[in-house]
C-alpha cells in the first residue's frame, strides 16, 4: 500500500524594509506609521539600518522644505539607488515631500529608484512592498525614538497662506484628527511606556475648525491630559494669528501639561511681515507673546525666525535683533530664507545675498546665545524635574518641561556620581550652567 506523500507549503521569506527619514518631526510620524503597518504584516523593518541586505527594500521618507533639506534628500536618493546598482540592496522606494512636490522631475532624473510616492500615498506604498492597509492598526506606531516619548502628530496640511512656505502643496489644506481617535492613540502609545507626547501639526492653532467649526486644541488638551499615564504633553508649532488664549488657562490648571511653547514667529517688521503674509503687525506679535507671558509666567517660549527675506533691508534685520535682545526668547532658532518655486515670496526678487542671509542668522543665533547664556545662570541653585533621554559618554543626558528633544537645552548628570534610567523622571539639582546645557546632581 502507498503511503500518501504530504507536502509542505513553501514559506517565501519576506524581504527586509530599511526605512530612511529626512526632514521634520512631522516625517518621523509618517516613517513609524508605515513601520506600524509593516510590522501588522509580519514584515521585518528596522530604522536607518547601516547594516545592508541584498534583498532589502529601502524607503526614503524626504524633505522638501528649503534647499538644504531638498539637496539632502536627492544626495541620500542617489546613495542607495547606486547601493541598488551595485547589487547591495534590492529595491529603492522614495515617498514624502519631495516626491510629492518633484515627482515628474525625479522620474526623469533618478530613473533606477522604483517608485515615487507623495505624503498621502501610504497604502499605495503598502502595497507596491506586498503589504495589506489594516484598519485595525490605526494609530500603531513603530517608535524610532525612545519609547518614553512620541511625536504625536494631530492634523495634516495647513491652510495659512505664509508666502514663504511650500507646505500646503506638499501636504494639502488642514485635516484635523478626531479628539476620540488622538485620545485612543495616545492610550496605545502609553500601553507601551510613553510617557511625554509632543503635540506637532504644521499648524496647532488651527486645531479643530474644521471638524467642530471651532477651535479645539484646549479640549483636546484636556481629554489627552486625562489618560493615564500621560506625564507630559508639550505643544510645537503654534501659529501666532488667532492663538486660542483659552489652551493657557488649561496649561495653568493640568500639571502634566508642559509650560513651553513653541510659536514661529519669522520676522517683526511691519513690512516684512505684510509680505510674508502672516496676518500680523509688529504690535500685534509683541501683544500676543506678552499676553501668552503675562498669562504663564514661568512659561518657555521658543520662537524660529527667518533671515534674508526678499526685500529686508539692513533696516529690518537691525529692528528684528533688537526685538530679538529685547524679547529675550527662551529658546530660537533662525533660518536663512530660501527661496521656493510655486510659493507666492517666489514672485519677488531674491535680492539678499547667501553670506549676508548667513550673517544675519549667525548675528540672531550670537545675541540668542547670550539671553540662553544669562537664562541658564538664574536656573542655577534650583531644582527641576528631569526626563532622562539617554547616557552618553560619562552623562546621563536628560531634559525639563522647558525643553524639547533634539533642539532645546539639555541637563547633564554625572554618570561617575549618580545613576538615573533612561525614561525615568528624577529631581536634578542644577550646579552649574554653560550656553546650552545644564549640569546637575539628582536630589533624592
Amino acid at each position: 500500500m502507498r503511503t500518501k506523500e504530504i507536502t509542505k507549503p513553501i514559506l517565501i521569506k519576506k524581504p527586509r524594509v530599511n526605512v530612511v527619514t529626512l526632514g521634520c518631526s512631522k516625517n518621523i510620524y509618517d516613517s513609524e506609521v508605515l513601520m506600524g503597518q509593516l510590522k501588522g504584516s509580519a514584515f521585518d523593518v528596522v530604522h536607518e539600518s547601516d547594516k545592508m541586505r541584498s534583498d532589502d527594500i529601502i524607503v526614503i521618507n524626504t524633505c522638501g522644505f528649503i534647499d538644504n533639506a531638498k539637496q539632502e534628500s536627492i544626495d541620500t536618493i542617489l546613495q542607495y539607488s547606486e547601493l541598488k546598482d551595485q547589487g547591495k540592496v534590492g529595491k529603492v522606494i522614495v515617498t514624502g515631500c519631495l516626491s510629492e512636490r518633484y515627482k515628474p522631475e525625479l522620474e526623469a532624473e533618478i530613473t533606477n529608484v522604483d517608485a515615487y510616492f507623495g505624503t498621502n500615498d501610504l497604502q499605495n506604498i503598502l502595497h507596491s512592498i506586498g503589504a495589506d492597509y489594516r484598519h485595525e492598526l490605526i494609530g500603531e506606531r513603530l517608535l524610532t525614538t525612545p519609547s518614553h516619548f512620541a511625536y504625536f502628530k494631530i492634523a495634516e496640511g495647513c491652510n495659512r497662506p505664509c508666502s514663504f512656505c511650500a507646505i500646503p502643496l506638499m501636504r494639502g489644506k488642514h485635516v484635523s484628527t478626531p479628539i476620540d481617535q488622538l485620545v485612543k492613540n495616545a492610550e496605545s502609545l502609553v500601553k507601551n511606556g510613553t510617557k511625554e507626547l509632543i503635540l506637532i501639526a504644521q499648524d496647532l492653532t488651527y486645531y479643530g475648525l474644521d471638524l467642530y467649526g471651532k477651535r479645539n486644541l484646549d479640549e483636546l488638551l484636556r481629554r489627552l491630559s486625562d489618560v493615564n499615564g500621560v506625564e507630559w504633553i508639550r505643544m510645537q508649532y503654534a501659529y501666532p494669528s488667532g492663538f486660542p488664549m483659552e489652551v493657557l488657562d488649561v496649561m495653568n490648571e493640568r500639571d502634566n501639561i508642559c509650560k513651553y511653547l513653541d510659536m514661529p514667529l519669522q520676522h517683526i517688521t511691519d513690512n516684512m511681515l505684510k509680505s510674508m503674509r502672516r496676518g500680523l503687525t509688529k504690535q500685534k506679535t509683541i501683544d500676543v507673546v506678552n499676553e501668552i507671558r503675562d498669562r504663564v509666567p514661568n512659561i518657555a517660549m521658543r520662537t524660529t525666525l527667518i533671515t534674508g527675506y526678499p526685500g529686508e533691508t539692513q533696516q529690518d534685520f537691525e529692528e528684528m535683533a533688537q526685538w530679538v535682545e529685547d524679547t529675550k526668547f527662551d529658546r530660537l532658532g533662525c533660518f536663512t530664507y530660501s527661496h521656493e518655486e510655486k510659493t507666492h515670496a517666489h514672485t519677488l526678487v531674491d535680492d539678499v545675498p547667501e553670506e549676508v542671509k548667513q550673517e544675519r542668522a549667525d548675528a540672531i543665533m550670537e545675541i540668542q546665545q547670550g539671553i540662553s547664556f544669562d537664562k541658564n545662570q538664574e536656573k542655577i541653585g534650583n531644582t527641576y524635574k528631569v526626563l532622562i533621554d539617554k547616557k552618553d559618554g560619562g552623562y546621563f543626558v536628560g531634559r525639563t518641561e522647558y525643553d524639547s528633544p533634539e533642539v532645546d537645552n539639555e541637563v547633564l548628570i554625572d554618570a561617575a556620581i549618580d545613576y538615573a534610567a533612561v525614561g525615568t523622571f528624577v529631581n536634578v539639582k542644577i550646579n552649574t550652567a554653560e550656553d546650552f546645557d545644564l549640569y546637575g546632581q539628582i536630589v533624592k
